[in-house]
């Protein structure tokens, strides 16, 4: 907990108070490090970056686990190193909001009279107003997750953050925010930080592109699941191939994202549980990958390939 708060400091605090210092005072600012400096090295090249990967984090975050509410609400126990009232920090929040920019759309019609529509009468569901914001000093539940994830893509630049970790960090964080324990509450998003790193991991190779087609990849672990299946369902296993239903059609989201996309947050915390409890883990996500067809096998015998992959995704 130390140390993460250590990162806080460093990665979040740190570049936004530099990033005030920097443009603070005219005359040093051409001399040293300013924002139109192509050295790899400049702090603002750095923040830029940081920036990119920040877009994409919130923009997942944002939308986690829809069908509850948990994700919008104020966290009870917020950061305050970061919300110090003292120090106007700039939080991720605020990076997000400079860095996105409120362009306006221009729509030209049939007459040549051109329109300006404000992007804010009719956002949609995307916008970033789509959420009430919450008051100064209080930050959402997933903020906390966008912060960790940030930290994360920053300490591990090789895979840095990929499209999916967000659904992998939501239950452990949510796990961890809503236990009775007052102390394993407050210590939410130091403790979820850890456990996520360590299950990273474990499964960062299914994140690699480049690893794909390996012994460690994806490729390799979605064949797995129909020589598991051809072993135990035979007639099963040859009607998915007569089929050419792939398992890439469906099994890479259930293996990448540890089934956290197939059921409702309780249920994949129960799975999670026997998963995360098992040594041999992954074969374990095989089976249950394996027994999800098995189960639904009556109709797969009978559908044809349409009706078939709507099953399956």
């Amino acid at each position: 907990r130390e140390l993460y708060s250590q990162f806080l400091r460093e990665m979040i605090i740190q570049p936004g108070i530099a990033k005030a210092n920097m443009g603070v005072s005219r005359e040093d600012v051409t001399f040293e490090d300013h924002p139109l400096n192509p050295n790899p090295d400049s702090r603002w090249n750095t923040y830029f970056k940081d920036n990119e990967v920040l877009l994409q984090i919130d923009k997942d975050v944002r939308r986690l686990c829809p069908d509850i509410s948990f994700f919008q609400r104020a966290t009870e126990y917020p950061c305050l190193l970061i919300l110090d009232p003292q120090n106007e920090f700039e939080t991720l929040r605020k990076r997000v909001e400079q860095t996105t920019l409120k362009s306006q759309t221009v729509a030209r019609n049939r007459s040549g009279v051109t329109n300006m529509c404000s992007p804010h009468k009719n956002s949609g569901p995307s916008s970033l107003n789509e959420y009430e914001v919450l008051p100064n000093g209080c930050e959402a539940h997933w903020e906390v997750v966008e912060r960790i994830l940030f930290i994360y893509a920053k300490l591990n630049p090789g895979i840095a953050y990929v499209q999916g970790m967000n659904e992998i960090v939501g239950p452990l964080y949510y796990t961890f925010a809503t236990d009775p324990n007052s102390e394993w509450k407050e210590h939410a998003e130091a403790d979820t930080f850890f456990c996520f790193t360590n299950l990273m991991a474990e499964i960062r190779d299914n994140f690699i592109k480049s690893l794909d087609d390996s012994q460690c990849g994806i490729t390799y672990k979605m064949e797995k699941v129909y020589s598991t299946l051809k072993d135990k369902d035979m007639e099963l296993y040859l009607k998915l191939q007569e089929q050419n239903i792939k398992p890439q059609f469906f099994a890479f989201r259930w293996l990448t994202l540890l089934l956290s996309q197939e059921f409702l947050l309780p249920d994949v915390i129960r799975i999670w549980d026997s998963l995360f409890a098992d040594d041999s883990r992954f074969d374990f996500l095989l089976l249950v990958c394996c027994a999800m067809l098995v189960l639904i096998r009556e109709q797969l015998l009978e559908g044809d390939f349409t009706v078939n992959m709507r099953l399956l995704q």
